[in-house]
């Protein structure tokens, strides 16, 4: 995947990404944003006052605690609880390798390039909009002015442009390898980065606009994200008459 240089300039994709226009518009929170990628530090999954009773919030809470007391195979063995568990939300699978990683534990060959999600950022001039898909068909899209659609699978209408944002990005995950460090900052203006979530860690491909949309797979992956952001727009919208 293609990294350009700040000086790159968009080609008018970026409209795509600005259904919305409000006066004044404020940056998406830095908040949401980290709460999409499945690494969020270990005393904020859960938080401290979040209910602990119901798996697998409680054998993240009972690891926490493991770790705390200095017994780290235990810890380990919850999280491991976590990533086998069948039917659980992406980031829990996501948020679990990143604490074994954290551990120096890796994950097995056949599962590391698993997806278990992707998250485009699109740096606007004043702010930054962004989507996420996830393999149990949810999405997100929240747009720099402070709009925002949340599709949690009410229904199964999202399902084929969920399904061609996540085959396009499965084909990136298989031709690229993990970022090592920390999750970089959100993109510059006129430039856009497709991170995606595995248990071997972020995989992620950034450039400017022009550039990654001519790109044969980075262009694909905005093709097919873009046509699932207008489908979660128009369930926003009222029914004309």
């Amino acid at each position: 995947m293609l990294r350009q240089k700040r000086n790159d300039k968009g080609n008018g994709r970026a409209a795509m990404f600005n259904p919305f226009k409000k006066s004044q518009p404020p940056e998406v929170p830095i908040a949401i944003r980290d709460t999409l990628f499945g690494d969020q530090p270990l005393e904020q999954w859960p938080p401290g006052n979040r209910s602990s009773d119901a798996f697998p919030w409680s054998a993240f809470v009972a690891a926490r605690n493991h770790l705390a007391a200095g017994k780290v195979s235990e810890a380990i063995a919850c999280w491991r609880e976590v990533t086998v568990a069948p039917g659980l939300e992406s980031r829990h699978y996501a948020q679990a390798w990143h604490f074994l990683r954290q551990q120096g534990q890796t994950a097995p060959p056949e599962v590391a390039k698993t997806l278990l999600g992707v998250v485009i950022e699109v740096g606007m001039p004043k702010g930054l909009d962004l989507l996420a898909a996830y393999p149990e068909r949810t999405a997100r899209y929240y747009n720099f002015s402070g709009a925002g659609v949340v599709w949690e699978h009410p229904d199964d209408s999202l399902d084929p442009f969920i399904d061609a944002l996540l085959q396009s990005a499965a084909g990136v995950v298989a031709q690229i390898g993990p970022w090592d460090k920390a999750r970089p900052a959100p993109p510059l203006a006129d430039h856009c980065r497709l991170s995606f979530l595995t248990p071997s860690g972020l995989h992620f491909g950034q450039g400017g606009l022009n550039v990654l949309s001519a790109d044969p797979l980075g262009g694909r992956v905005l093709q097919t994200g873009a046509a699932l952001m207008n489908a979660l727009i128009t369930k926003t919208q009222k029914p004309k008459g």
